[in-house]
C-alpha cells in the first residue's frame, strides 16, 4: 500500500475552526505553506484531544527545552479564523504529535481514515513553532465550546428545541439556554 506524504516544513499559520450550526457543525484543520492552504476534516472530539495534548506537550517541552518568548511569537487572532478554501482534502483518521529539537519545532502528523485497505493513505504534517501550536490549542478549545450546551443531569448536548433527558424521568424537558 502507497501513502501519499505532504510536509508543511514549517507552517505559517495553523489553526482548528468549526463551520455550521450547534450540532451539525464540521470541524477542520487548516494550516497554509507559502502559497498553499490545506485544510482537513475532523471530528470534534478529535480537535479537543489534540488541544488538550498539544497544551501536555508544550508544558513538557517548556520543562524540558525552555526557550524565550517574545511578544512578536504568538499568531494574530486573524491568523485563527478559517480561510478559503474551507473544503477538507481528506478526513483526518490519526493524529500523533512530535518534535524536533533541532529546529525547535512541533510536528502534527495527521492521517487519513481508512475506508478501504487497498487504498493509498495521505499523510501531512504540520510543522509549527510552540507559539503557533499554543495559540492553536487555545483557539481550538473555545471553538470546541461553543458548541451545544450540555445537558447538567445526563451530560449529553441539548439540542435548540430542547432535550428528552432519560434522568429526569421522563418528567422534564430541558430546553437550550436563553
Amino acid at each position: 500500500m502507497a501513502r501519499k506524504l505532504l510536509d508543511l516544513n514549517p507552517v505559517s499559520r495553523i489553526t482548528v475552526g468549526a463551520i455550521g450550526e450547534p450540532g451539525q457543525r464540521i470541524f477542520l484543520l487548516q494550516a497554509s505553506y507559502q502559497d498553499q492552504t490545506v485544510t482537513l476534516k475532523i471530528e470534534k472530539e478529535q480537535a479537543r484531544v489534540l488541544a488538550s495534548s498539544t497544551t501536555e506537550l508544550l508544558e513538557e517541552l517548556d520543562d524540558k527545552y525552555p526557550h524565550a518568548y517574545s511578544k512578536f511569537d504568538h499568531p494574530l487572532s486573524s491568523d485563527l479564523m478559517l480561510q478559503e478554501p474551507v473544503e477538507p482534502a481528506f478526513v483526518v483518521g490519526q493524529i500523533g504529535l512530535g518534535y524536533d529539537q533541532e529546529q525547535d519545532l512541533v510536528v502534527l502528523v495527521v492521517q487519513e481514515i481508512q475506508i478501504d485497505e487497498n487504498e493509498d493513505i495521505a499523510t501531512v504534517r504540520f510543522w509549527a513553532t510552540r507559539p503557533q501550536m499554543e495559540a492553536m490549542s487555545e483557539h481550538t478549545l473555545q471553538v470546541v465550546n461553543q458548541g451545544r450546551p450540555i445537558c447538567p443531569l445526563c451530560n449529553s448536548p441539548i439540542n435548540p428545541d430542547g432535550h428528552f433527558c432519560p434522568q429526569s424521568n421522563g418528567f422534564e424537558r430541558v430546553q437550550w439556554p436563553a
